[in-house]
This record gives structure tokens, C-alpha cells and sequence, in this order.
């Protein structure tokens, strides 16, 4: 019997992942759902949020699930994957990379007064406003895992004092580290400019909230590349007007795509993108899939796994 690979993602995204799991190994059989053929000749399916953990219940020879992102928060929505098979998510190097920018891109706009200067721009004013000092302006980092810890580094090797937090005790060369709930209050208060780059858990979601942003010196800036559940988004559009934060960039969402009539749209101190912070690449993916793949046929634990007793 021919054991099969099973795509399910945006339409104009399977045959350009369907080419480089080619590329990578000639000989896979590859289905796209929903073409998937036989139940009982699918081993592996490679998919993301859109597709129906239910659906996937239906394939009795099913080894493993490839997440096609670095979050895995939809995976822990009822009702879950099927009890029994492990999931890998993507831990890939463009990924990472291009967080990172985002971020970078992100600190450096409202650092360097980005958002004032286009308002006067809009209004034909030409007035040199006070030069920023790099030295002086606190970035906390939100999450300490493989996308926090590049970016930390990333901001704190052009001159920004950094500061991370995450669960546990972690270091991180050059970055003032953090844990625990007091942990977080005290890099909240010294954080001019705070990231959230957490994985979207139950002891995560709105962790964003009307206290931790009264924490936040005044004139603080908010950016979010995680996940949208991690605002609470009437705690940050209050905070917003009041003028207690100057300013937020945010890439994700609750719900996804934003409603057209939510506050974000037209807020003057809001810059938003649309998921579009970090996306993941099939060329520079495709290795680690197929790695996987051949793991799980060889017997072997696959790489990447997810910890759903820890939510990542």
C-alpha cells in the first residue's frame, strides 16, 4: 500500500509546498486535500489553523501532524488533534529572521519618532523634532524562546538596553533577564518599548491588560507579533487615548481577519500588518518536514514536537 503525505493550507499555497517537498524528496507521494484518496494511505499531514482537527480523525494510519507555523495555540482549541499522534511545529530559521526585522523595523519606528514625523508630513509641517538616545530607550522582550531571544539580541546589538522575560529563569548574552509574575511587573515598569513574542497559553492570554500597561512608564510603546489573545484590545485602545501609550504595532489579531469596523482600522497611533510579521517560506521549510517525515518511517521521534502540557 503507497503511504501518503497530506497538504491541507490555502489552495495557492499546497502546489508551491507540494514543489519543495518534491524538491527535497523526489519519491513522496503527495495528496491535496481534499483529494486525499484513501483514508488509510495517509501518514503525515502537513497543515495549519484553517484545517478541521475533526477531519483528520478519519485516517487510521496517521504517525504524525505537521504544524505549518511556529504557534501552535490552534492546536489546543477543542477538540485537539487526535488523542495519540504527535505534532511537530516549524522551527525554521526564516522564520526567526524575519520576526526579527519586524520587530527591529518596529522598535526603530516609534525609537525614531516615525509616526510623528508622518503627521507632519500629512500636514506640511517641516520641524526637526528632539534627537532620540538609543542608550536610553528600554526594550522589554515578552517571551524568551526562539523568536524573542534573536530579536532580543538583534535590539540589543544596535544599542538598546534589553531586557527579556520568560516562565522560567533564562539567559540570554546581553539581554537583563526576567521571570515569574514579579518578574514581569518589574520589566514592565522599565520597558520605554515592550514585545510580545509569548506562545498564546491559558496562563498567557490578556496578559496585555489594563494592569500591566498602568506598569508601563507613560509614553510606553506596545508591539505584538505573537498572537492577537494576548491584548486585551479595550485595555489598549483606553490606554491609547488616555496618551498613558504613545503608540502600538500590531501584525496579529482576535479575531483574524479584523473586523472592518474595529477601533485598530483608523486609530492614529496604531500600525498595523496583516499576520504578515513572519511567514513562513515552503523552500526553507521543506528540509524539516521531510526530516520529519523520514523520522516517523524510520521509527524515530520526530523533531520539533509540541509540548501540550506546557502550550508550545
Amino acid at each position: 500500500m503507497s503511504m501518503a503525505i497530506l497538504l491541507s493550507m490555502k489552495p495557492h499555497l499546497m502546489e508551491h509546498w507540494r514543489h519543495a517537498l518534491l524538491a527535497v524528496d523526489p519519491t513522496l507521494e503527495i495528496r491535496m486535500f481534499p483529494e486525499s484518496g484513501p483514508p488509510e494511505e495517509i501518514e503525515v499531514a502537513v497543515c495549519w489553523t484553517s484545517h478541521d482537527m475533526n477531519e483528520l480523525r478519519r485516517y487510521p494510519k496517521l504517525k504524525l501532524i505537521v504544524s505549518m507555523g511556529a504557534g501552535v495555540d490552534h492546536l489546543l482549541r477543542p477538540p485537539g488533534p487526535p488523542p495519540g499522534i504527535p505534532v511537530a511545529r516549524l522551527v525554521d530559521t526564516m522564520l526567526t529572521t524575519q520576526m526579527g526585522e519586524w520587530v527591529l523595523l518596529n522598535v526603530l519606528r516609534f525609537h525614531r519618532q516615525d509616526l510623528e514625523y508622518r503627521a507632519q508630513q500629512r500636514d506640511r509641517v517641516w520641524e526637526e523634532l528632539e534627537a532620540p538616545v538609543t542608550a536610553a530607550r528600554r526594550v522589554g522582550i515578552l517571551g524568551l524562546g526562539e523568536l524573542g531571544s534573536h530579536a532580543a539580541k538583534l535590539i540589543a546589538g544596535i544599542g538598546f538596553p534589553v531586557g527579556g522575560w520568560s516562565r522560567r529563569p533564562k539567559t540570554v548574552p546581553g539581554v537583563e533577564s526576567f521571570h515569574g509574575q514579579d518578574g514581569l511587573d518589574a520589566l514592565a515598569r522599565r520597558s520605554d518599548i515592550l514585545v510580545c513574542l509569548l506562545p498564546l497559553t491559558p496562563e498567557t492570554r490578556g496578559v496585555i491588560d489594563a494592569r500591566l500597561l498602568a506598569l508601563l512608564p507613560r509614553g510606553a510603546f506596545v508591539i505584538n507579533g505573537a498572537r492577537g489573545g494576548h491584548v486585551v484590545d479595550a485595555d489598549l485602545l483606553a490606554a491609547l487615548d488616555q496618551g498613558h501609550v504613545a503608540g502600538a504595532a500590531l501584525d496579529v489579531f482576535q479575531p483574524e481577519p479584523l473586523p472592518a469596523e474595529h477601533a485598530y482600522w483608523t486609530h492614529p497611533r496604531v500600525v498595523m500588518t496583516p499576520h504578515a510579521a513572519s511567514i513562513t517560506i515552503p523552500e526553507s521549510a521543506a528540509p524539516q518536514v521531510v526530516e520529519n517525515i523520514r523520522r516517523v518511517r524510520e521509527g524515530r521521534v520526530p523533531i520539533n514536537l509540541v509540548d501540550f502540557a506546557a502550550g508550545y
